[in-house]
């Protein structure tokens, strides 16, 4: 979730005359903190995860399953739960509490009112004990929320409602498509968070680039789906505001499900995982290194098949949000649309529309894959960069004069092309270099796959790196594997000093592969072939163990095509090793086994830490499904499924109440969802 500011928000005609005062005031913040914290030290990485949930109302009287937007409600009573409150309490936005019980979880609004945000009480260390109390944890947190809903509520980890949007009561209370917000066809105004930095961020949004946001996706063609597939929920009759004529005028494809509002992005659930570095140079060495798993990791956890009542052709959310919230004029697209009369409306013709009122070409939304690798590494080659990358010239600058060297400042510079959104007016009043108020108005709505993030200025807090692309998963052990994983990667790349580069461009092609159907298995994905540095390396121990090292020195530069680095992979490859091929990727399992080997785990804990690396073993392998297999298969084997695409209430309701269970009895004795769990239904 982003920066929760209280103030007067500015409608967009007037935040676009401030926004130059806001980067700049963002730079200047910046630059004080890069001042305190560069050489600002810990003592050890430490890390945390974030869960979100949807709400859910179940009525099995009706059979009818309906998203709650009570979160309001819910977190004031865990806020007023007098046992929770004598803990600490998990609540800080509503309570002023000196926390006493660092093992509570703490829970957050999120975006949709449908929603609750939990992450642990405190940050993980990197010991084993941490990553074995993870799903104990979150399981925690979901018997918490739980405790404080309606007996008929549920919080469920799907990353979308299935029906969000559709013609029925979806949500619970009932509100119409409505608000001059949104300016939806679909959701009313009612679904986001009334706090005032929603309504605004998705009005000022649309302001800016002159039309709603445009989403399309693709629609999976199934034996009765009709051709051309026109979605049937599209009202072209509709003359409630201006931009209602977006869809007269083409903005909803043929054989695409339309969505024309920022919710049906910003209303998605994910898992992400953050990282405190010991120092600087620890954390932009892992920003760098995890950046080309974004991709792998998404299709691995694929849970995102439905949207509107519909199955689409495509099997992960990235897409989805990066269009909910592109903010982006048709100068800066570079796309000027005319309209041309075809058989049954106007179809739209994009040709180039020159720079009159914009600075640049923009090539991705401001959510979207990285364009930056911001390490010192030696290893860093210029081939590896971005060519397209659009840069501020004289915030990057502004930069290298306040000593920020080339590769961050162009990083920041980079950030700060785009306009801060919401402008809240009693910021303006003065520039405060204690605060990071302006600095993060750009960097919290930058949303990129990987997020690189300063201390903040009022604790101890040191550099952090944020993973952002993971689906969220069903059940907790998924979600607990998938967060142990990556931390177990993470210690194995600063362990061997791996090298995972590859250039920038093949990461952003990846992401648009990992979107494909059952991309996990079918699809191959570019990636480095070798990551080990051409030297003897430092193995570091933990928790007080260390192999034997090595005196250390600098890598070389590399050298010879940067074509021959890398290769195609299916994700088995990049998972679990090439070892059919003469000197083939290990793979990343067997390079966490060889990292647990260094630092001699004792055989109990490695047999608990084996249950999660083989569920990432045998999801990647295709022996396990992933979430979005798993609800295809759902939905087709359906009684109700006529084999049209569409996904009925009677059907997500059977759905919601199979995600529920599985949420609770995680595909044991042949339970539902056995195939993605465990792959037998005896186990």
């Amino acid at each position: 979730m982003g920066l929760l500011a209280v103030g007067t928000p500015l409608e967009w005609a007037e935040a676009k005359k401030n926004a130059d005062q806001v980067r700049k005031w963002g730079i200047e913040q910046l630059l004080a903190i890069w001042q305190r914290a560069k050489v600002k030290e810990r003592d050890v990485l430490l890390w945390g995860d974030e869960i979100e949930y949807l709400v859910v109302v179940i009525d099995d009287d009706r059979r009818k399953v309906q998203l709650s937007l009570r979160q309001a409600d819910i977190l004031e009573a865990l806020a007023n739960d007098e046992s929770l409150r004598k803990q600490g309490g998990c609540v800080p936005d509503l309570q002023n509490v000196e926390r006493s019980n660092d093992t509570l979880p703490v829970f957050h609004p999120e975006f949709g009112r449908f929603m609750l945000e939990a992450t642990p009480g405190k940050p993980w260390g990197i010991g084993f004990k941490d990553l074995l109390d993870v799903e104990p944890n979150m399981r925690r947190r979901r018997v918490i929320a739980k405790d404080h809903m309606y007996p008929n509520e549920y919080p469920i980890t799907l990353t979308t409602f299935p029906r969000l949007g559709t013609k029925d009561d979806y949500i619970c209370p009932f509100f119409p498509p409505s608000g001059d917000k949104l300016r939806s066809q679909f959701l009313p105004d009612e679904i986001a968070n009334p706090h005032i930095r929603f309504p605004t961020l998705a009005a000022n949004i649309r302001a800016r680039r002159g039309r709603k946001v445009e989403i399309n996706v693709p629609i999976f063609r199934d034996d009765n789906t009709p051709t051309p597939f026109r979605d049937p929920t599209v009202n072209y009759d509709l003359h409630e505001w201006p931009e209602d004529d977006d869809v007269r005028n083409g903005a909803a494809k043929d054989d695409h499900i339309y969505m024309d509002a920022m919710a049906f992005g910003m209303g998605s659930c994910c898992l992400q995982i953050t990282f405190q570095a010991k120092n600087i140079t620890e954390g932009r060495k892992l920003y760098d290194q995890l950046s080309p798993l974004g991709p792998i990791m998404l299709a691995l956890t694929a849970a995102t098949p439905i949207y509107k009542g519909f199955l689409a052709d495509t099997d992960v959310r990235w897409n989805q949000i990066s269009r909910a919230v592109d903010d982006r004029t048709l100068e800066e697209l570079g796309e000027k649309v005319t309209l041309r009369r075809g058989k049954t409306m106007y179809q739209r013709l994009k040709l180039l529309q020159p720079l009159k009122h914009d600075r640049w070409r923009i090539p991705k939304s401001r959510y979207a894959s990285n364009s930056t690798y911001i390490s010192q590494d030696p290893r860093l080659r210029k081939e590896y960069l971005d060519p397209d990358l659009v840069v501020d010239q004289e915030i990057k600058q502004r930069l290298m004069d306040g000593g920020m060297d080339d590769l961050l400042a162009t990083h920041f510079a980079h950030l700060f092309i785009r306009d801060p959104i919401v402008v809240f007016a009693e910021d303006l009043q003065y520039l405060d270099l204690t605060k990071t108020d302006h600095f993060e108005n750009l960097q919290s709505t930058n949303w990129q796959h990987m997020r690189f993030k300063p201390p903040p200025a009022d604790n101890d807090i040191g550099w952090r790196v944020e993973f952002r692309p993971m689906e969220i998963q069903i059940t907790d052990f998924e979600n607990a594997a998938f967060s142990i994983f990556i931390v177990l990667v993470t210690r194995a790349i600063l362990s061997f000093d791996l090298n995972f580069y590859i250039p920038i461009p093949l990461t952003t092609k990846n992401m648009e592969v990992a979107h494909a159907r059952d991309a996990a298995v079918e699809q191959r994905f570019y990636f480095r072939k070798d990551p080990f540095p051409p030297r003897p390396v430092k193995v570091n121990g933990t928790s007080g163990t260390t192999a034997t090292s090595v005196q250390p020195s600098r890598p070389p530069t590399p050298s010879g095509p940067v074509e021959d680095e890398y290769t195609l992979m299916t994700i088995n490859e990049v998972i679990n090793g090439q070892h059919n091929e003469v000197d083939g990727f290990p793979g990343l399992i067997p390079l966490v086994e060889s990292y647990l080997d260094s630092v001699n785990v004792d055989v109990e804990t490695r047999c608990d830490l084996a249950r999660y690396l083989d569920l990432i073993r045998k999801r990647a392998s295709g022996q396990l499904w992933t979430g979005a297999k798993w609800i295809r298969s759902f939905v087709g084997g359906h009684q109700a499924y006529k084999k049209d695409s569409v996904v009925s209430e009677e059907i997500c309701y059977d759905l919601v109440k199979a995600v529920e269970e599985m949420g609770q009895r995680e595909g044991r004795e042949g339970s539902v969802g056995w195939e993605m769990l465990w792959g037998g239904k005896g186990v």
